[in-house]
């Protein structure tokens, strides 16, 4: 088994248990920003510390990193950002799995991305692909005893959030995948740890005095909230190398497409963690999304 497929599987099993944490602070002493900040804060010794046994292990040198490399980074590092707010958000609005679906709809905005900003061709599977993709997104907008039509369910709140923050997601990933490369390293794993730990040190400086400025209470309530944020910091940053370490290797569009095995990690934590109920029309909506997305890999 390739090496990306295996980064890719362990950085979105990651992922889930840390979305997990995020949406326990952020529905109870964290905003949606300060779970933010809490999950690049906490992460930010262990990304460290691994850059520096990693490099003793080897016995490799530090890599040098050209203007690139930081213009890429800091776009996926806010892309992040701005993405991870954006879910913390959603969760508020619908339940845990039905969130995490709605934000992999960046695999689809990946291939509008692409095609706008890289020229990047759909061929005829994948615009099928897309179209599944919204269908799957209508039945998802609607939230349960809500009033309206369809058309009015799907600019609801949660539906705007999922796709936003998708999209930012999708900014992240070809952003990320960009400043790896750009690594003056032929070492995959160097290249992920180097990306890892400078990206993160950029989020939490622009986090720091955003949330002094916007949110002054936050910062001690993510020092106060440390007994847990510490798990989130842990998962964060293994989630963020075995993602570093995919785009590294493989495309990120192939890699989004991979992750959508969080679907199911997040619904066996919605119903098993959260004790969250799941609807025939959600179930319905997270297949036929599982569906769009592996016809685009297909596709591709």
């Amino acid at each position: 088994m390739e090496l990306w497929i295996i980064a890719t599987v362990a950085a979105a099993l990651f992922q889930t248990v840390r979305f997990m944490v995020q949406k326990v602070l952020a529905t109870g002493t964290l905003s949606a920003t300060g779970s933010t900040f809490a999950r690049f804060a906490y992460a930010q010794p262990g990304a460290w510390l691994l850059l520096i046994v990693y490099l003793w292990w080897t016995g490799a040198t530090f890599p040098s990193l050209e203007w690139k490399f930081w213009l890429w980074g800091l776009a996926g590092g806010v892309g992040q950002i701005l993405a991870t707010v954006l879910v913390m958000l959603l969760f508020r609005q619908r339940n845990f799995a039905v969130g995490i679906t709605l934000k992999k709809t960046e695999v689809i905005q990946t291939a509008f991305v692409g095609m706008v900003l890289l020229g990047e061709n759909t061929s005829f599977g994948g615009w099928a692909a897309i179209s599944i993709g919204l269908i799957a997104v209508l039945l998802l907008s609607k939230t349960p005893g809500s009033g309206g039509t369809q058309w009015q369910q799907i600019g609801s709140k949660a539906v705007v959030l999922g796709l936003a923050s998708g999209f930012f997601f999708a900014i992240s990933g070809v952003g990320y995948r960009a400043a790896s490369l750009s690594v003056d390293s032929a070492d995959p794993l160097l290249r992920a740890v180097v990306t890892l730990g400078f990206v993160n040190l950029m989020q939490s400086l622009i986090m720091i005095p955003w949330l002094r400025w916007r949110e002054p209470g936050q910062l001690g309530a993510v020092w106060g909230a440390r007994r847990t944020a510490i798990w989130l910091g842990i998962t964060s940053m293994l989630g963020s190398l075995g993602w570093f370490t995919a785009f590294t290797l493989q495309k990120a569009a192939y890699v989004f497409a991979l992750g959508q095995v969080e679907l199911i990690f997040s619904l066996m934590a919605s119903v098993l963690f959260f004790k969250e109920s799941v609807s025939r029309r959600e179930l319905a909506g997270i297949g036929l999304l599982t569906a769009s997305i592996l016809l685009l890999v297909l596709a591709a």
